[in-house]
This record gives structure tokens, C-alpha cells and sequence, in this order.
């Protein structure tokens, strides 16, 4: 498999202000575990007049710490990556403490439900944002500027937002240092993540600050490290059909040699993804009209 320059060291202490750049402050919430990493990292950009990313999971303590970290300055925006558990769920209460506007794509299954794709239980279903964002939308606030980039896939309304001062982008669940990113259907879309990811190699961004682990600072390099797994997986399907592999749940133990098996469930979904797009791309078939795990694959060309 393609090797991706993985970044294990995290260097923190839960529910502490952090300072990381002149620009980015950071507090992480104590909610470590098999798709966060060591917790929730929620970022504070600018000084007095601030804005907070993915204020993180309904966790009193981190809640707490957001509270007294920032007493004295003035919170103006909440800016909101996706709608996980573990990153939006306590923009609620925390909007309402400071009295701010929250900023996001829209709702859980944003980039989906108007074409009638049916979202999956398990995000945060309650989060609406106060103020749409867009792809290519400023946000303004005193000493900041973040561009938004729309990057749908790990889900369909995910957002990285793009601090301009210090050419650092907020990645949320699109990249991350310390593993690749889940991406399950019916909300996740692995076309819509290859286009994202190529979307990323086309900026001009000098460091990543995901929402989970360290900075990446070898973005492009660690980008293409992203696609080239991507791709590789996609090969280990075909080579799984060739060989006569083709249901999703034996293909799993083949393609993820050394994963522990708490983890095939999710491997499942991502397979799942890159099925989906191998069906569109006519490398792949299958007998059901509605594809899902259980169902049987094949070969649909000479790919």
C-alpha cells in the first residue's frame, strides 16, 4: 500500500489553551478513541476578537474550558467543519454563551437530502446553522480572514475553512495526520472525496490543522499519499473480484491485513464507497439495483 507519512506525536493536555501559532490557539476535548485519536481539537483563531472550529462533542468539561479559556475576549463566530458527534454537538450551548452566529455548509446530510439520498442516523441532526457557507465565502472578523472550501465525502456537507493571515487550513475530518478518513455511504462519497482531495492539491495552503492529531506541513506530498492509497484500494477490489472475492464482508479481512476486527464494520462502509465508485465508473457491477454490503460484485470490464 501506498505509504502515507503518518504523524503519531501529539503534544497536549486536555481542557488546556493551547498556543500553537501567533494566530491559533487550540483546546482538546478528552474523548479519545478509534476515529478521534486522542480527542476533539477545537482551534481559536485571532486574539480579543476570536472565532472557534468545531467547538467538539457534548463533553462538560471541554464545554467548561472553552468557557474559561476564552474569558476576556469576545467570541464572534463558531465555525462548524461537519456534523459528527465529536464536532458540532456543543456549538448549541456555546452560541448562546457568547452570543454568536454559528457558520457551516448547512445540516446533516446537507450536500445530499436535495437529491433525495437518505442520510444515516449517527450525526448531529439538531446543528442548523445561523449562517450558510459556501464554497469560496469570506468570513471577516478583527485581524482574521478564513475562505471556506467545500470538500464533501467523509460527509456532504463538510467544509475546510482556510485561515488567509497564516495560509494554515482547518481540515476538520479531510485529512488528518494521524489516519486516512472514513468515508460511508449513503452520506459519504468516495467520487465526491477523490474530487475534494484534488481540490486541495490545487491550493496554495502551507500547513494543515486537522481536527483530530498535529499539523501536516508537507501538504501536497501528503495529499497525494491520500489519492494513491485511494487508488490502491480501489486495485484490491478488482484483484479480490479476479480472484473471486465478491462480497464486501470477505474482502475486508484481504484488504485490511493487521486491522483489528472492531474496526471491519467501518472498513466495510469505506469499501463500500469505493464500490460505488467503481460501479460509476463501469469497472464494476453488480446484481442488486441498490448495491449495499451484502450484495454480490463483479468484474464489469477488463479494468
Amino acid at each position: 500500500m501506498a505509504k502515507i507519512p503518518f504523524i503519531h506525536n501529539y503534544d497536549f493536555e486536555y481542557a488546556k489553551l493551547e498556543e500553537i501559532t501567533p494566530m491559533i490557539r487550540r483546546v482538546t476535548a478528552e474523548n479519545p478513541g478509534a476515529f478521534s485519536f486522542k480527542g476533539t481539537g477545537t482551534y481559536i483563531i485571532g486574539r480579543g476578537k476570536v472565532a472557534v472550529i468545531d467547538p467538539g462533542p457534548l463533553i462538560d468539561a471541554h464545554i467548561e474550558a472553552l468557557k474559561n479559556s476564552l474569558k476576556g475576549e469576545q467570541v464572534t463566530h463558531i465555525l462548524i467543519t461537519h456534523t459528527h458527534m465529536d464536532h458540532s454537538p456543543a456549538a448549541k450551548e456555546l452560541k448562546e454563551f457568547w452570543q454568536c452566529k454559528t457558520y457551516g455548509y448547512g445540516p446533516h446530510g446537507a450536500g445530499k437530502i436535495a437529491s433525495g439520498v437518505p442520510i444515516e442516523a449517527g450525526g448531529d441532526m439538531d446543528f442548523v446553522p445561523d449562517v450558510v457557507s459556501q464554497h469560496g465565502d469570506i468570513i471577516q472578523g478583527e485581524g482574521w480572514t478564513v475562505e471556506c472550501v467545500y470538500t464533501p465525502g467523509h460527509t456532504s456537507n463538510h467544509l475546510c475553512f482556510a485561515l488567509k493571515e497564516e495560509k494554515a487550513l482547518f481540515t476538520g475530518d479531510h485529512i488528518m495526520g494521524w489516519s486516512t478518513t472514513i468515508v460511508g455511504p449513503p452520506d459519504g462519497d468516495m467520487t465526491q472525496y477523490r474530487d475534494s482531495l484534488d481540490i486541495l492539491l490545487e491550493r496554495d495552503d502551507e500547513i494543515y490543522w486537522p481536527t483530530h492529531g498535529t499539523c501536516i506541513k508537507d501538504v501536497k506530498t501528503y495529499v497525494q499519499a491520500y489519492i494513491d492509497h485511494r487508488q490502491e484500494r480501489e486495485q484490491q477490489i478488482i484483484d479480490c473480484l479476479r480472484d473471486g472475492v465478491g462480497i464486501i464482508e470477505d474482502m475486508v479481512p484481504i484488504m485490511y491485513v493487521g486491522v483489528g476486527e472492531h474496526l471491519y464494520p467501518a472498513a466495510g462502509r469505506s469499501v463500500l464507497a469505493a464500490m460505488e465508485r467503481l460501479i460509476a465508473t463501469g469497472a464494476v457491477k453488480s446484481t442488486d439495483k441498490n448495491p449495499d454490503i451484502a450484495s454480490l460484485y463483479t468484474i464489469a470490464t477488463t479494468a
